[in-house]
């Protein structure tokens, strides 16, 4: 019986790894890799294994980075089931077939942009010399069937006439669609058979609504192995979410191998206590000044956490009751999960909303963007208000336009309230406010930022909320070794840049603790 893995082993993306019991071949997680365009394109089109040979999946949370690349896995010679929570099986109706969507958009806008690239330059070696606007503009009316679409047959097509090569995505919106009938989801805290011999049961992680540590027991002639694989560890004392689990049923306490994530294993998060006042603290002084407030979002977690605190900000009076929008559909459907698992919800939010017969996250001044064209009216809106928008990293999405509408506008304020990774817009727009913070530049030009291909100055502030993480930091991270109930033989650090996954293992090391960085391909006998 070995353990393998393929991904998130030396980076944080693309999470999967293999059980060989002998029997059966359990595969833990069927990740995305995220990154660089091109590169994670690269990477995400290779399947290490062959899929046909794989008996189950166990999933251990919705994000696209455990289970995106599972439409690929069904698509391709897989015939078991994806075992999962009921929370995380209703979170991928919207999360598979949202990621279809923007595979199919990306492979369209790049046959755009690879046939309007070629049109301009057969135009232009026509008249031998560089066209105007008004004849680009002519070019691209020709592939658009409106503003905001694109004439994919059209494109299709004229690629296939002047023999250009067409993108293709990694997989369709159907394809995500058919790979949901292979997803089975039960409760926490019940074993579910997943091979000869094999049983998970699923204990709360924390991380998001429905992420769950997976528990594998293993029964064995001589022995019995567990397996405890932790997906993503979430936050202590965080609104919404139970915390994750220090407490492990007696007979799982036995522990072979644990894997588990170090996103932040060198890294303290600012403590959760103090979050609803910075949030206050934010929305107080850009309403005083008649500003609007920008946010950011992830559309899966962080936008709900927001929600939730804005309700409550909102019913205690702490704040001016403004409009709230959230203009994210995948964020309106994700919030409409979270309504219909109560079940989820810790101590505080049933004795702060449900037991007073509210919903955490509808309330009167909060309002859910449909259509295209009422979130470009929101855009040109300039009385006060509060915008949720995707994507949390300012790099696609319906956030891109009300940036370029306010973020000229120094009443306005621009809220990040998540990780930005490098070469993303929201980490130029990060690294700018903290220079102004510092009065770098004060006597200068507003610095400029590029949105959608024209350059805007930036004079809306820029503040930044840090606690609002999903995932548990050093000290947390820690607690679930340390501070649980389990006895661990063996622990495999995956999911972490090289210098947080290092640091976390020297931690676990000065305590005596049996670890490793596993590399791509490598394995675990036993």
């Amino acid at each position: 019986m070995e353990f393998r893995f393929f991904g998130a082993a030396g980076e944080v993306t693309g999470s999967m790894h293999l059980l060989d019991t002998g029997n059966d071949k359990i595969l833990f997680d069927c990740g995305m890799f995220q990154g660089r365009r091109k590169e994670s394109a690269e990477k995400n089109k290779i399947f290490a294994l062959d899929r046909s040979k794989i008996t189950n999946m166990v999933l251990s949370h919705a994000h696209i980075d455990h289970s995106g690349r599972i439409p690929m896995l069904t698509a391709e010679g897989f015939n078991g089931r994806i075992i999962t929570t009921r929370a995380t099986k209703d979170a991928l109706n919207y999360m598979l077939l949202d990621s279809g969507h923007i595979q199919e958009s990306d492979a369209q806008y790049l046959n755009y942009k690879s046939l309007r690239s070629f049109l301009y330059s057969q135009e232009q070696n026509k008249r031998k010399q560089n066209i105007s606007n008004k004849e680009k503009n002519s070019i691209k009316k020709l592939l658009k069937k409106s503003p905001y679409e694109l004439d994919a047959m059209a494109i299709a097509k004229l690629q296939k006439d002047k023999g250009l090569e067409r993108f293709s995505p990694l997989y369709t919106m159907e394809q995500a669609r058919q790979s949901l009938g292979y997803i089975d989801g039960y409760p926490f805290g019940t074993p579910v058979t997943i091979g000869k011999d094999t049983t998970v049961k699923f204990y709360v992680a924390g991380h998001i609504l429905g992420s769950a540590f997976s528990l594998v027991t293993v029964k064995q002639a001589d022995r019995i192995v567990r397996i405890l694989y932790t997906g993503d560890v979430g936050r202590f004392g965080k609104p919404i979410l139970k915390d994750p689990t220090l407490d492990f049923d007696e007979q799982d306490r036995e522990i072979d191998l644990l894997i588990t994530e170090s996103t932040y294993g060198d890294r303290e998060h600012d403590p959760v206590e103090d979050l609803g006042d910075s949030l206050k603290k934010v929305l107080v002084e850009t309403f005083k000044r008649g500003g609007s407030v920008i946010i950011p979002s992830f559309a899966f977690g962080r936008t709900q956490e927001i929600i939730y605190m804005l309700h409550e900000l909102y019913e205690s009076g702490q704040v001016p009751k403004q409009p709230i929008y959230v203009d994210s559909p995948l964020a309106s459907n994700i919030t409409t999960v979270f309504g219909e698992h109560p079940e989820s919800y810790d101590k505080e939010t049933h004795k702060t909303f449900l037991e007073k017969g509210l919903n955490p996250f509808y309330f009167d001044k909060i309002k859910f963007v449909a259509s295209v064209e009422e979130s470009m009216r929101l855009t040109r809106d300039e009385t006060p208000h509060v915008v949720i928008s995707a994507s949390g990293m300012c790099e696609a999405g319906r956030i891109l336009h009300h940036l370029r509408y306010k973020i000229h506008n120094p009443k306005n304020t621009i809220l990040l309230v998540g990780y930005m990774a490098q070469h993303t817009l929201g980490r130029r727009i990060e690294e700018m406010g903290v220079d102004i913070a510092n009065g770098e530049g004060s006597s200068q030009e507003p610095p400029e930022v590029k949105i959608l291909g024209k350059t805007y100055p930036l004079k809306a502030r820029v503040a930044k909320i840090g606690g609002f993480s999903a995932h548990g930091d050093k000290n947390e991270l820690e607690r679930i070794i340390t501070g649980s109930n389990l006895n661990i033989k063996k622990i495999g650090i995956v999911h972490g840049e090289a210098d947080q996954s290092l640091a976390f293992e020297q931690r676990l090391q000065e305590k005596g603790y049996d670890t490793f960085i596993p590399a791509p391909g490598d394995r675990v006998s036993f």
